[in-house]
């Protein structure tokens, strides 16, 4: 599909004939709708992609009294929001690498292009610290339904958590600051990802708490760890999907995205290795996106339980570490089937 671009003089007119953020909060709004571009990288709608890119490049807090919305620009503060328009629409660059920020569990993080940006529905699990699936009963069928339980076990708090595939570091982070006594491990085969989530690290002063290893999967997670949770936001965009990916999603790595012609070459991995890394009480916890179709495909028998999120995403499943035992052979048999 071409890519629509927006002409200079449509700026220039904006520019001069704006005045207030209202003003450019509304004409970004306008402008991101007329040219076509694709959310889905951090916001869901154009109002919030707009007020972004116009709050931010301002310094200005989300929380900001409305009032301040009709408060004249500067010349110089107006060109700084077009030409930042300007990219998002003619260069399709994601807002997240335009401000060099996303927000995750309303936390800020650091971002380029050396990592995805964060927009996992495993937020939503960390902010209920895991509940309902970090509990006594869960795998247990209810009538013959695989459902979860409704009640925490609020007794087991975990102790060791792991990431893989931690990007950013944010899903490591933001299970620290759920879980305040937790050593977090987040891992990384990519040294740029992880120099990025170096900095996310710092920046949220959990620099004693959360460590950070280059590790492809497990294979430098020392073999004796183990963990109470495991959570994974691994690639698993299929072979389909990577085809036709818009145009945003091309800034992103495509070593983060892609995984084979089904979307579970990493995910194929993690099911074969988990069980030896899980605590007896342990939980895994992985994110497969659309990828959901083809692992119960691959899996019918296996009871996953797939989380449903009130703030919206799919694809995300959790297995307790018993049931990972239960399975291993089942996980063993496809990955040989697939190499």
């Amino acid at each position: 599909m071409e890519t629509l671009n927006i002409e200079r003089e449509i700026l220039d007119e904006a520019v001069e004939n704006l005045h207030t953020i209202r003003d450019f909060i509304r004409f970004g709004v306008t402008a991101l709708r007329a040219y076509e571009v694709h959310l889905g990288q951090g916001t869901e709608d154009f109002f919030a992609e707009s007020s972004a890119l116009v709050l931010q490049t301002l310094s200005l807090d989300w929380s900001a009294d409305e009032q301040i919305l009709d408060s004249r620009l500067l010349p110089s503060e107006k060109k700084q929001i077009v030409d930042l328009l300007a990219k998002r629409i003619n260069d399709r660059v994601p807002l997240g690498y335009l401000l060099n920020v996303s927000y995750f569990c309303n936390q800020p993080y650091y971002v380029d292009e050396r990592v995805l940006i964060p927009r996992s529905p495993i937020a939503e699990l960390i902010q209920n610290r895991f509940a309902p699936v970090l509990t006594d009963g869960l795998g247990v069928a209810v009538d013959g339904v695989n459902r979860l339980p409704p009640v925490v076990d609020a007794a087991f708090v975990p102790e060791r958590i792991l990431d893989l595939c931690t990007g950013s570091g944010c899903i490591a982070i933001a299970c620290a600051y759920a879980f305040e006594d937790a050593q977090v491990d987040g891992a990384d085969l990519s040294r740029d990802a992880l120099e990025v989530a170096s900095i996310n690290v710092e920046h949220h002063n959990k620099d004693n708490q959360v460590s950070l290893i280059q590790s492809n999967l497990f294979e430098k997670i020392p073999a004796q760890q183990q963990y109470d949770l495991i959570v994974s936001n691994p690639p698993y965009v299929d072979a389909s999907d990577m085809a036709d990916l818009p145009q945003e999603f091309l800034h992103e790595p495509e070593m983060a995205l892609a995984a084979g012609r089904d979307g579970l070459d990493l995910v194929k991995h993690i099911l074969v290795k988990a069980p030896e890394y899980l605590s007896s009480r342990g939980l895994l916890v992985v994110e497969v996106g659309n990828s959901e179709w083809a692992l119960r495909q691959l899996f019918p028998k296996v009871p996953f339980h797939w989380l449903h999120f009130t703030q919206g995403g799919t694809g995300v499943f959790a297995l307790t570490a018993s049931e990972c035992r239960q399975y291993h052979a089942q996980f063993v048999a496809a990955l040989a089937l697939s190499e």
